[in-house]
């Protein structure tokens, strides 16, 4: 249960580490934006992502300048970001990302589900099915029910693709 937002982190120079929000499940894409509300000069740049491994055999972590790389690391609590290199400068770089967050919880007296109406049939189907797994009189139709909710989510899932097109050019070189 996840749903998509935005987000960002204001970069200070010769910090490395920062704290992403607690509900943070993962990051799908980010990007070090320079001269953020310039509209001439503003500009948002790839940031890699990359593993512990990779992280841990750079040499020299303190190292300075525009950041190109991150590692992500998807703590219990809170999940943290470590950039490298260490930004050099102050109030220059804002880390942009789009991230998966759990959806909120709809008790404590909120009647509004944290979701898209495009998963509602979905959770009604999901709900039901699992309840009938908790019934013994109900046996005979978990395997419907089972079909639906598969369905459903099934037709929400597809509704949150990705709908550009995609184009591949193959790179024909010399040897």
């Amino acid at each position: 249960l996840w749903t998509i937002d935005e987000g960002t982190v204001s970069l200070v120079k010769g910090t490395s580490e920062y704290n992403l929000p607690a509900d943070t499940i993962d990051l799908l894409e980010q990007v070090i934006r320079t001269n953020s509300g310039d509209t001439a000069t503003q500009s948002d740049l790839t940031i890699s992502r990359i593993s512990v491994s990779t992280y841990a055999s750079i040499p020299n972590k303190l190292t300075q300048g525009r950041p190109i790389q991150v590692w992500i690391e998807r703590l219990r609590d809170n999940p943290t970001i470590n950039v490298w290199p260490v930004p050099d400068k102050n109030d220059t770089y804002i880390f942009k990302y789009y991230r998966m967050r759990r959806i909120q919880d709809a008790g404590s007296g909120v009647e509004t589900a944290d979701m898209n109406f495009r998963f509602l049939p979905c959770l009604v189907a999901g709900l039901a099915y699992y309840i009938s797994m908790k019934d013994p009189d109900l046996a005979s139709r978990i395997p419907l029910l089972k079909e639906v909710y598969e369905e459903q989510f099934q037709l929400a899932a597809e509704e949150d693709r990705v709908k550009t097109p995609a184009r591949f050019v193959p790179r024909i070189g010399y040897v």
